[in-house]
């Protein structure tokens, strides 16, 4: 079976958060061969660019040419091209070898410092990036190359159109600098006369040293591994994603983007499924836990630590029963199954990322008596206080409701609970990290209340 390989023309970044250090890394956490040849050798940190050396363009052939010769190249992308020379050619060889190019137009750092001289940026706008089959300009760089100001979303549609002249195939507009579209971010993807945006949530603190970087490799990685240009894009999207929401924590300047987070996001999906079969195990094994399921049954959940949707939340098929006194669920355990949880867990997570899990019973007075005997923080809500506009919203009661029981309190408890409504059955619902760890806590209410009703 043939490994897809994918080569990185760029530059060396010594804080390895940027340039063929992320380009690599991206490569690997991807399941392509990464190859690369060095365009310029940078002394830089997560602070700033202190010096930056030229390679000479004979060597850079070289690098290509050996990596063709020998290992094949399924698709190349460039970075930081610090002269005019080197940027013809890298065109040279494209037009003699053909490879699939997509370009990173690379010419200020994220730190302000300038990436090129000024006869190499007006070589990547009228040699390179006519040859790309992708074009990956940030804000600032697509202003460049269109020769256009872009201050809005609508301005960067049209930018992208401009370019597009140029002759790439597609050409994505990444937004991350554009303040006027605040808590979400845009990019702009234009490509046979259509525009496709993408839009995510602006992240506080994010890692976005080599954030360029490793999305213009993800393109190249997909391209590599036999994708057509727009659905590279499409993944690559959701790579960068989780790339940039979990940065590596070094430096004292801007956090470098992480590519190998993505591959944590299976290990982890394993994690959370095994924690969860463990939970259920111990449901399933707890003397008279039937009797604490409400009539619309139980469901445990745990969600992944990047969770944006019930996708990202495991839980049990068709919850858990109460037969004859007894814990039983009702089908295996997967991702994206279970709705109710989810919402209750997306919610809590918003306020805080490491309560992870939940799990619901049902509501008696003595429950809530032993939660506070146990020195458990618990809060509630009203459903009376519910507002039509949120009623009327299909899925929005448990978020505005978790959302009321952790603000009356300002900070996320361990039990939420509330005393139902019309149509709505009074619930508990117990908070924690883990899966185990919320039943654990479940365990010991339904111990302390089945001793208070006994005695």
């Amino acid at each position: 079976m043939k490994v897809p390989v994918a080569l990185t023309i760029a530059g060396s970044d010594s804080g390895g958060g940027a340039g063929i250090q992320a380009d690599l890394k991206t490569f690997a956490a991807l399941g392509v061969h990464g190859t690369c040849a060095v365009t310029a050798v940078t002394a830089q940190n997560t602070l700033y660019v202190r010096d930056i050396i030229s390679i000479p363009p004979e060597i850079v052939m070289a690098q290509i040419d050996v990596v063709i010769e020998d290992i094949g190249v399924d698709a190349a992308k460039t970075g930081m091209l610090y002269e005019p020379e080197v940027i013809e050619l890298i065109c040279n060889e494209q037009n003699e070898h053909g490879f699939p190019l997509v370009v990173d137009p690379v010419i200020w750092a994220g730190s302000g410092d300038r990436l090129v001289t000024p006869a190499a940026e007006k070589t990547i706008v009228k040699n390179l990036v006519p040859l790309s089959q992708v074009v990956t300009p940030n804000i600032t760089e697509a202003s460049i190359i269109a020769d256009t100001m872009i201050n809005s979303v609508k301005d960067m549609e049209e930018a992208a159109r401009v370019i597009s002249t140029l002759g790439p195939e597609v050409v994505v507009i990444k937004g991350g600098h554009l303040e006027a579209t605040g808590a979400t971010v845009v990019d702009v993807m234009f490509h046979g006369g259509e525009i496709t945006q993408f839009k995510k949530p602006r992240i506080e603190e994010p890692g976005t040293h080599g954030s360029g970087c490793s999305f213009s490799a993800a393109i190249a990685a997909h391209i590599a591994k036999g994708f057509e240009s727009v659905e590279a894009v499409s993944h690559a999207e959701k790579f960068i994603d989780v790339a940039v929401g979990n940065p590596v924590m070094v430096g004292g300047g801007r956090k470098p983007v992480n590519p190998i987070f993505w591959l944590e996001i299976d290990a982890e999906r394993w994690r959370v499924i095994k924690d969860l079969d463990e939970a259920v195990r111990m449901i399933e094994s707890t003397e008279n836990f039937g009797e604490f399921i409400p009539e619309v049954c139980t469901n445990i959940g745990m969600a992944l630590p990047t969770a944006k949707s019930v996708e990202d939340i495991a839980a049990v098929e068709g919850r858990i029963m109460n037969y004859q006194g007894k814990a039983k669920p009702l089908g295996s355990i997967r991702f994206g199954t279970s709705s109710h949880i989810s919402r209750i867990i997306l919610a809590t997570m918003g306020h805080d990322p490491s309560m992870r899990a939940a799990i619901n019973i049902k509501y008696s007075e003595e429950i809530i008596k032993a939660c506070m005997e146990l020195d458990l923080i618990v809060s509630t809500f009203n459903r009376s206080e519910e507002p039509e506009e949120v009623k009327k919203q299909e899925g929005q009661s448990l978020p505005w409701g978790i959302e009321r029981a952790i603000a009356s309190i300002g900070k996320v408890p361990d039990v939420i609970f509330d005393r139902g409504g019309i149509g709505k059955e009074a619930m508990v619902r117990i908070l924690a990290p883990t899966a185990k760890e919320a039943v654990e806590k479940t365990i010991k209410i339904i111990q302390k209340t089945r001793r208070k009703l006994t005695h």
